[in-house]
């Protein structure tokens, strides 16, 4: 009966002691239908049959070994079963290959990919059904060979991938680099603007990876054909598509627009790498992008980088910080260029704010408030960019910091003068914490005390701030005009943080004397009233430290007004009883007093000095006084009394037509009735600067001395030079030393014979205990 169909049928399965012949015929046709045919399946019972008959005959020689003993020296039956059997495999995967590569003949870039991406598929999904087939071949055959050193024994599937380079892959590659160079050219589309098939790329790359075979260790992955045959001449094509693209582009184009590009072709290449590339080409390709796009074009980026700070193009100046920190000293040259733009803004806000003044160059008068917030705005907005644009790298933060340095010490309000910053930053601080200060009303008081330590930070000369700072504030607390205890401990504390607890011992100690004082007069007014002594004038008395308090004495003699005088005498007498053997030096210059007025018929408070109580007592027994009359009354020289007289001439208390006589005013009228007349007389302000300036002379001729001896003390001998460069270092959180003060110290110190010179040498020291 003819049928419609014909079918082939499979030999039947051989025995199991079969020969070699009839068991490859049966195996070739199982291992052939799998190679080629796989997609239509194999049955398990098939399978199982290639596996039994792979597996009889590799054994089957034990059944003789005994008998024909140990033939070709230590190889047995099952050694040569193993060996024929590798040997036909061999040849079936050469055949098969042949027959491959016949079908790639005149394929051409993509067509040929994908014709070995979809070949590379089977074979290897074959290669793996197959390896499972011959596991006994594997385990026993194979295994024994490789231990023995036979190295170009391969397990079936690593044979298979041996015999695919070799047979398929290689003479198609040789071809002109055939089949890198068709990837190569879909990458280059795909960098055009093209859309390609990603996955058909990472198809054919990652067989290159898996061709790398380890001959010594075929479980280690070796690169060597996928970097020979596709990541080296992958690498050279990228150099040579991006060199000629941006030199094309820098023609056309600005280096903003630049920046955005070289930006989008980096980002490109990482996600290439995610995509389809293996990750080992990761650092390479980035090097040689970076090389490129940004080491080849990083002057054109410099000369630029001044233009982007000008006009504050943030986003380009990110791109700018974040392509150039790719490469090696890429950064350098714009931490200069930053600094110098830093400095020159800060040296143009101060010059602005002095020629608006009408001031020359060094002059005193600028106003603290305004020369600070002229730095300060300076600063702020190039801190804003350092951590904005420049994400707060330490070299662009060095930078900044050494700009400030530089126009916060020198700039055209200071002159020549390194004092000049740091007693107007003091006074800055003086207004900032006093009650009459509208800051505390119109914003945190807080922040702008944070605000002064900013600036602080790159005083150079701390000890000039300090000494301004400790005299203004011996005014605030001896006037009672701070703002608050918080705002000056928190002020106290911030400098503390900055410069540790010596820069701060005297600040804190006046805060002391001001509740120890306190606490005294309290114990006196106690015990008056326990003595039932006539007391009818409230007061209080501040004892303060002279180490810690920057007062002077007065300059001239003073004479006691009669009306304060059994107080002064009584306390006097209390306190040397209290505290014997200590000398009360009283500070009349820094006295306040109200006064009651009598003689009008509406009663006024008059806030006054000691001077003007001094000069306005006196009108209790007259109305009218000459000059030389309150002179020999007073004590006061002539020079402060006549500023005193006329602050209240001024104030209309008293009259004068020729500043020989003064009468008491009896129509004095003030819609106040608590009138301060109180104001610093010019002398006192004039000298203060003076004063604070001395103290820090002489403060800083002991500093020397003293840090020149603890440096010698710690290390007994030491050279000129070694020793200055030392004193420098040690002394510079207080202030920037001069050479010639520190030589001065040194010879001071010789004469005193704290050091001496070693005896045969002009330049080294001993310390002399």
């Amino acid at each position: 009966m003819a049928s419609s169909s014909t079918s082939v049928s499979s030999p039947p399965m051989p025995p199991a002691n079969a020969d070699l012949q009839t068991t490859w015929a049966y195996l070739e046709e199982g291992v052939d239908h799998i190679m080629t045919k796989l997609q239509t399946g194999v049955s398990y019972s098939k399978y199982m049959s290639l596996y039994t008959v792979s597996y009889n005959y590799c054994t089957s020689s034990k059944m003789h070994s005994a008998s024909e003993g140990m033939s070709l020296g230590q190889r047995t039956g099952a050694n040569l079963m193993g060996s024929d059997l590798y040997n036909n495999l061999i040849k079936y995967f050469m055949q098969h290959l042949k027959t491959l590569r016949e079908g790639a003949e005149g394929l051409q870039d993509e067509a040929l990919l994908k014709y070995y991406a979809t070949e590379w598929d089977r074979y290897t999904t074959g290669a793996n059904y197959i390896n499972r087939l011959f596991t006994y071949l594997n385990r026993h055959w194979v295994k024994r060979e490789r231990d023995e050193g036979r190295k170009s024994v391969y397990p079936v599937y690593t044979l298979a991938l041996v015999q695919w380079k070799t047979n398929f892959f290689m003479p198609i590659q040789s071809k002109q680099q055939k089949l890198a160079g068709a990837v190569l050219r879909l990458i280059e589309r795909q960098r055009n603007g093209e859309t390609i098939d990603q996955g058909l790329v990472k198809k054919v790359v990652d067989s290159f990876v898996s061709l790398g075979l380890d001959e010594s260790d075929i479980n280690k992955v070796s690169y060597e054909i996928y970097k020979e045959h596709f990541e080296q001449p992958f690498l050279e094509a990228t150099e040579k598509y991006y060199r000629k693209e941006s030199e094309t582009f820098l023609a056309e184009n600005n280096v903003q627009d630049y920046l955005k590009k070289a930006e989008e072709r980096l980002r490109e290449e990482e996600d290439r790498v995610e995509r389809y590339l293996n990750t080992n080409t990761r650092k390479g390709l980035v090097s040689k992008c970076e090389h490129v796009l940004i080491r080849e074009h990083s002057e054109r980026m410099w000369e630029s980088f001044q233009n982007l700070l000008d006009f504050d193009k943030d986003e380009d100046l990110q791109r700018m910080y974040s392509l150039l920190s790719r490469i090696t000293e890429g950064l350098e040259p714009l931490r200069k260029k930053f600094e110098e733009h830093v400095k020159r803004a800060g040296l143009a806000a101060v010059s602005k704010l002095v020629s608006e003044g009408g001031s020359g160059e060094g002059s005193t008068e600028v106003d603290p408030k305004a020369y600070v917030d002229a730095m300060l705005e300076v600063h702020h907005k190039n801190s804003e960019t350092v951590s904005r644009s420049f994400r707060g790298e330490a070299g662009f933060v060095a930078s900044l910091d050494k700009a400030c340095r530089d126009f916060v010490n020198r700039n055209a309000a200071t002159g020549n003068s390194t004092t000049k910053s740091p007693e107007l930053l003091a006074k800055h601080a003086d207004v900032l914490l006093r009650k009459s200060n509208k800051v505390a009303e119109e914003e945190d008081l807080e922040g702008a005390l944070n605000k002064v330590m900013i600036l602080f930070k790159y005083i150079e000369d701390k000890d000039v701030f300090q000494t301004f700072y400790t005299t203004k504030l011996s005014k605030r607390l001896i006037h009672g005009v701070s703002a608050s205890d918080e705002a000056e401990a928190s002020m106290i504390s911030k400098l503390k943080e900055a410069c540790g607890f010596e820069y701060t011992n005297k600040l804190q100690r006046m805060f002391t004397d001001m509740s120890l004082s306190k606490d005294l007069t309290d114990q006196f007014k106690e015990r008056m009233q326990q003595n039932h002594d006539d007391m009818d004038i409230n007061f209080s008395i501040m004892v303060l430290g002279t180490n810690f308090w920057p007062l002077n004495p007065p300059a001239h003699e003073f004479i006691i007004p009669a009306d304060i005088l059994p107080v002064y005498e009584r306390f006097t007498k209390y306190y040397q009883q209290k505290h014997s053997g200590r000398k009360l030096t009283w500070l009349w210059n820094y006295s306040k007093n109200e006064l009651r007025t009598s003689y009008l018929n509406q009663k006024y408070i008059f806030m006054t000095s000691a001077y003007q109580m001094a000069v306005l007592t006196q009108y209790n027994q007259n109305d009218t006084l000459s000059l030389e009359e309150l002179m020999t009354a007073t004590s006061i020289s002539k020079e402060i009394l006549t500023q005193v007289l006329a602050s209240l001439v001024k104030a209309k208390v008293l009259i004068s037509d020729d500043k020989e006589q003064y009468d008491l005013n009896p129509n004095f009228k003030s819609k106040k009735i608590r009138i301060n007349l109180n104001t610093p007389l010019k002398a006192e302000q004039k000298t203060e600067a003076t004063d604070v300036l001395k103290t820090v002379d002489e403060d800083r001729k002991y500093a020397l001395q003293a840090t020149i001896v603890r440096i010698m003390k710690a290390r007994k001998t030491m050279k000129n030079q070694q020793l200055i460069q030392e004193v420098i270092a040690q002394i510079a959180q207080r202030f920037q030393p001069k050479i010639p003060d520190i030589k001065k110290a040194i010879d001071h110190l010789l004469e005193k014979e704290y050091i001496e010179r070693v005896e045969g040498t002009r330049e080294t020291y001993a310390y002399l205990a």
